[in-house]
């Protein structure tokens, strides 16, 4: 069955891999960018792309709004729009500390209580957050990058205990190092000293991250609720 499908930061990455997957399965799928342009592959495929700041409410409301329009209600919710402003907590202004938490997860707030005014009435629902595995063991450097992604696990973990009584599921699912532009940033001695804790030895897919996410909206995922999904290679193990 096609469903309506919203995935914010759905223009590269992991957002981008999981538009794909979703457009595949046969889905109606609304994707938010920040800026640039809308990539031409998705646009192919039927996707709807949507320019949308989540750190601005009113352009959040638009976007569900055109979303809406051209799909009906959004059914599945994948929060994955986020940034990073690394940085040694000394050297760290609040700037870029408040920065990082209102995209990464003041942002998912928008967007997770916009979209369940729809799934309340259908009385079904699958909203999705993208966290991290530095939210499980912490990371040097990523102290607002962490705080920010680990707040997504309480939220995601209490609101899927408000809404799970009307037949909607909140997980999230915490990726570590993948093969995006975020992880290409690094340079070539940190990526191999997070490759090196990693016990599959390599970095993650797009593709399989997008494949976990597809699972969790599926119905074969119906009685999973409030998990906390990792897909890291095993290097949170034990988080």
């Amino acid at each position: 069955m096609s469903r309506s499908i919203l995935i914010t930061g759905g223009n590269r990455g992991i957002g981008h891999a999981t538009a794909l997957a979703f457009a595949e399965a046969g889905h109606k799928v609304a994707v938010t960018y920040r800026s640039g342009e809308a990539p031409a592959d998705l646009v192919e495929r039927g996707c709807l792309p949507v320019q949308c700041d989540v750190t601005v409410a009113e352009q959040v409301e638009l976007a569900f709004k055109t979303a809406e329009a051209a799909h009906g209600p959004v059914e599945v919710l994948v929060a994955n729009a986020g940034i990073t402003r690394d940085s040694l907590l000394l050297r760290m202004s609040e700037e870029d500390f408040a920065a990082v938490l209102e995209t990464n997860l003041v942002g998912a707030f928008r967007v997770a209580k916009r979209a369940t005014r729809s799934m309340l009435r259908a009385r079904h629902g699958r909203i999705v957050l993208i966290s991290s595995a530095v939210a499980l063991k912490g990371e040097a450097g990523q102290t607002n990058y962490a705080a920010s992604k680990a707040g997504l696990i309480g939220f995601g973990r209490s609101l899927a205990r408000e809404i799970g009584s009307r037949g909607i599921t909140v997980n999230i699912v915490t990726p570590g190092l993948t093969d995006t532009d975020m992880a290409r940033a690094l340079d070539e001695e940190r990526t191999a000293a997070i490759v090196g804790q990693v016990p599959l030895g390599r970095i993650g897919r797009p593709e399989e991250i997008a494949s976990t996410v597809a699972f969790l909206a599926s119905d074969a995922a119906a009685y999973i609720t409030g998990a906390v999904v990792p897909v890291d290679g095993g290097i949170s193990m034990g988080h």
